[in-house]
């Protein structure tokens, strides 16, 4: 998560009050934006978007990576 620019807490924001999505090899998507008027490798960005990809097992999300792209 930290090599891509998100953290622990934007990670379960995401899954708990995100976009819910179907993803491949049935695995289910999390998506939200958050306002980071922030840095990244340099560049100055005011969105970042996590999305988060992961299985349910014993009734519990297991992530399986996350993504990050900043706007």
């Amino acid at each position: 998560m930290a090599e891509r620019g998100a953290t622990e807490q934007e990670v379960i924001a995401a899954v708990e009050s995100g976009e819910r999505f179907p993803a491949k090899y049935g695995r289910m998507g999390f998506r939200r934006n958050f306002t980071c008027n922030g840095e990244w490798l340099g560049r100055r960005y005011s969105i970042k978007q996590v999305e988060a990809y992961a299985v349910e097992e014993d009734g519990k999300w297991l992530i399986v990576t996350v993504l990050v792209k900043f706007f």
